[in-house]
Parts: structure tokens; sequence; C-alpha cells
């Protein structure tokens, strides 16, 4: 007997605070996934701050196994430098709306995968009544009071939270934000001397000039911000350079796993760290003091979990090259959950180096999901 595939149907709406565009495009586009029953009662929503998770690699697994699965995209899909917190949450609220109005499902499962586990613990603490969100006006307001709740959390080797994650690979040596060959030879991590192998005393004067680092932006940002609107014009966007430095990329003792290393998504570190990739690499201001800011944003990890209470699930993949063991620690204890369970697995950060071990991925989230729906 032949075995039916996933089929994904698109689905396009649009958002309480942003029309569709003059193209024709709606404003909130994405996948549905099913295998059979194209109205299952249960459905898994994941989306990302700024990443295409239309065809999110666990769709076609999940909805093997019985679940709807929503591979959603707000419309910061592809515009990271423009995103702004409580009209992503709102998009998301639009997806799980159509998922409850039009796909039929009863049970919400909002899994968090990769950036967007803060994302997707930001839109149930809020859901939930965290009023943590900017005054953007009576509408925005609105439509943030009118989230749906989740069912269930997966958190899914996700980031702790978007501040932290920037934070942590930032390379501190960055002595003018305008040029990108300017240095601290004393705080280069890629400097002989300094390591790897790293010492504590190096480590601790280098995670604080991260956080020293991220709060001069911080306070630029808030000081350009003031100029231009005294001015008249509401923003402007700027470049952010190297963000591939984390200790962790080049030092396998620090935060021991089964990574490789040194290594990191986008490969050697060292050379990684000079070219114009990384996350974050084009902000507006405002985008920078929402999203990426240690001080005023509201995408920290920790403050959202601990407003989080739905049965929760944390999952680590142990050769992830940018999500290790204590940022799925952090998760587990920061979730406000009784009922959370915390596992760690093989596997790389999407499970691409190994077909296995996605099918055993998706064994154990389906299995833990049902189990409770």
């Amino acid at each position: 007997m032949a075995v039916q595939r996933p089929t994904p149907r698109f689905v396009g709406v649009t958002s309480p605070t942003a029309r569709r565009a003059g193209a024709g495009g709606a404003t909130c586009q994405g996948l549905y996934w099913t295998t059979g029953n194209p109205r299952p009662p249960v459905a898994v929503i994941a989306n990302h701050y700024n990443v295409d998770f239309a065809e999110h690699y666990l769709a076609p697994y999940l909805a093997a196994r019985g679940l709807g699965f929503l591979g959603w995209n707000t419309r910061y899909r592809g515009a990271e430098d423009l995103f702004i917190l409580e009209h992503a949450l709102i998009d998301i609220g639009a997806g799980i709306r159509w998922l409850k109005a039009e796909a039929g499902a009863e049970k919400i499962i909002l899994l968090g995968n990769s950036g967007g586990g803060s994302l997707m613990a930001a839109y149930q603490a809020a859901a939930g009544g965290d009023r943590f969100w900017k005054d953007l006006g009576s509408r925005t307001t609105a439509a943030l009071e009118d989230l749906i709740s989740g069912d269930l959390y997966v958190s899914l080797n996700a980031h702790p939270g978007r501040p932290e994650v920037l934070t942590a690979w930032m390379d501190p040596s960055v002595t003018d934000e305008t040029d990108p060959t300017s240095r601290d030879p004393d705080l280069d991590p890629f400097e002989p001397r300094n390591g790897p192998p790293y010492s504590p005393a190096f480590i601790t004067r280098y995670r604080d000039a991260q956080r020293e680092r991220n709060q001069r932006i911080t306070g630029w940002a808030r000081d350009e911000l003031s100029r231009l609107q005294a001015a008249g014009i509401p923003d402007r966007v700027f470049p952010l350079f190297r963000v591939w430095a984390d200790l962790r990329f080049m030092d396998g003792a620090i935060d021991p796993s089964a990574r490789v290393c040194p290594g990191c998504y986008a490969g050697d570190p060292a050379t990684a760290n000079r070219s114009p990739v990384g996350i974050g690499r084009a902000n507006t201001l405002n985008t920078w003091l929402s999203m990426w800011s240690l001080e005023t944003s509201a995408c920290k990890g920790a403050e959202r979990l601990a407003r989080v209470p739905l049965p929760s699930l944390v999952v680590q993949s142990l050769a992830d090259q940018g999500v290790f063991p204590s940022d799925a620690r952090a998760i587990y204890g920061a979730l406000a959950a009784e009922d959370k369970s915390l596992e760690f697995v093989p596997g790389r950060h999407y499970f691409e180096d190994d077909e296995p071990a996605r099918e055993r991925l998706a064994d154990l989230v389906a299995n833990w999901i049902l189990a409770r729906v």
C-alpha cells in the first residue's frame, strides 16, 4: 500500500497592523503541512525573527506523524534590519488564529527553533498577559491583548535570547564601530597570545567587554535616534561588524560538546568574523533597541521564559556549533513550567548531517506532544 506523503498548502493572511502589499503579497505567509487528514486537531507552528520557516525541516516529519505543521513567516522574513517585536508577535497571532478558525486545530504547539525559541516564548508570555511591549498605538495594543495562547512549548536548539546570542558572539576588540579593521589586540580572540586555550581571566575580561560593546551601541542608538527625530527623521540604518567571535567557537574546552571546533555556522570563525555575513549585520536604530540591546530589548530569553507555564520540552543537539549545552540548561531552568523535560540528542543545529537523527527527533517531539494532548 502506498504511503501518503505530507503535502504543503500555501497560507497567506494579513496582519491587524499591516495591510497586504501593493503587489498583492499577504503580510504573513507560510506553508501548512498535513498527511491524510487535512484538518488534524493538533498543530505545530514554527516561526523565526527573520529566517523563512515555511519549509522547515521538521514539517514533513511531524506531518507524517499525524500533526499539522504551519511553517510561518511574519512580515520580517528576510528583513531582520527592520524588525519590531510587537508587530512580529501580532503576526504570529494571525497564524495561530488561522490554525484555529480555518484549519480546525484544537491544540496549538509553539515550536521555538534556533532564534525562534525566544520569539515564541515572547509570544506566549504576551498571550498569557505579560505586558512587556511598548505602546505603539491603540490598534497595536488591541491586537496584542487579543493573542491566542498556545497549549505546549517546544524549545529546539534555541538560543537563550536575541540580545544574549549576539552579545556572546560579538568581537569586543572592535574599537570603532564604523571601521571593520579597528581592533584592540589585548581583546582580540584571534591574537595567538590570547589563546586558545583561553585563560579564565581572559574569558572574564572578554565577556565583560562584549557586554560593554553592546551597551555602547545601545547608548549611541538612543542618542542618535533622539538627534534624528529632532530633525524630523524617524530612523536610519547602520552596519554591525565582526560578530563571529564567541570564544566557544575556538575553544572546545569551554562548554564542551561534540561540536566541530574551531567552527561556527559560517565555517572558520577567523574568516567568518572578517566577512559581512552575520546576525545583526544591518539594523535600524529602533530594531537595535527592540531586538539586540541587552538594556532595552524585550527579546531576552529568561525574562519571557519565566512567563511560560505551558508544559515544555527542551531539546539540544550535541554537535550544534552555535547553541551549547549551557544554553539548553539555562532555558530549561528559566521556564516557569512544572511539566518540563530536557533532552540532549546527537546531531547538528538543523540535524542536516543525519537523516536517521531527524527521524529520531521527530519521534521524540511527536511522542512528547501526543502524550499531552
